[in-house]
């Protein structure tokens, strides 16, 4: 038995049998249609951003499986914020503004591919990604809500999320 598997970068929900995909996937004589439909309904919440997306491929049988990445944060900060690209100056050009939930929810969906080893390390990680993109959180500079971070400010919010940090992967 011989896997074979191929990584590419997809929009989610609107992947096509053309290029790169149907050109990648025909050497394998997997049914192209099949593959694009289970990459479309595996990525269609991340509709509007690049996913990276592993197709597992069973030489002999011609069965595959689809694995989905999660998009990079920027690309999921821009989502949440309704914005379609980072601003070149954040200092002085804001692209949007998020809730301090939108955050945690960021957090939580990046942590396999963070190092923080906390809920409360994860969401100063994300906030500085949000600063640097131009986003504001809950109106305020994201370097403003991790010192409110580090003094307990969000507290309330972080311990309602902590049980879905803590859970899962480690």
């Amino acid at each position: 038995m011989v896997k074979k598997t191929i990584k590419v970068m997809v929009e989610g929900g609107k992947a096509t049998p053309g290029p790169p995909l149907g050109p990648t996937l025909s050497p394998y004589k997997v049914n192209i249609p099949q593959v694009v439909k289970a990459i479309n309904d595996a990525t269609k919440d991340f509709e509007g951003l690049s996913v990276p997306v592993e197709i597992v491929i069973d030489t002999d049988t011609k069965d595959f499986e689809v694995r989905v990445g999660i998009p990079t944060t920027t690309a999921l900060l821009m989502k949440e914020a309704g914005a379609k690209q980072p601003t070149g100056d954040p200092a002085h050009q804001k692209i949007g503004n998020i809730s301090f939930e939108q955050v945690v929810k960021v957090a939580l969906l990046k942590k396999e591919s963070l190092s923080a080893k906390t809920l409360k390390a994860a969401v100063k990680t994300i906030l500085g990604t949000a600063r640097a993109i131009g986003i504001t959180v809950d109106g305020r500079d994201p370097k403003e809500v991790q010192k409110m971070v580090d003094e307990g400010a969000y507290d309330e919010i972080l311990s309602k999320y902590e049980e879905e940090w803590s859970k899962g992967g480690e």
